[in-house]
């Protein structure tokens, strides 16, 4: 089981918020842009995390977390979960009228 102290955990929420935060920076778009990459960001940080302590991979160490592989899956899912943002679902009702 994977046990982590609350310096480790808010270190790893900075950095996920971060990395959020550039995102936005560098894509632009409103504020609930910004909450949805704050959100993607944790998560894929996360699994980032998740897969490295599954997997006993390591990337770049930085205490007890893998903080490579936590910004790689920020990236991760900041990129798919913006792809999957601008999907546009076109009504079928309108166009029968």
């Amino acid at each position: 089981m994977f046990t982590t102290t609350i310096p480790a955990f808010v270190f790893a929420i900075i950095l996920a918020l971060l990395c959020g935060a550039l995102y936005h920076l560098v894509r632009g778009g409103s504020g609930w842009y910004l909450l949805l990459y704050f959100g993607l960001s944790i998560l894929g940080f996360a699994a980032g995390q998740g897969l490295s302590f599954w997997r006993g991979w390591i990337l770049l160490r930085f205490g007890m977390l893998d903080v490579g592989f936590g910004i790689s899956g920020s990236i991760l899912f900041l990129v798919v979960g913006e792809w999957l943002s601008k999907i546009e679902v076109k009504d079928e009702d309108e166009s029968k009228v």
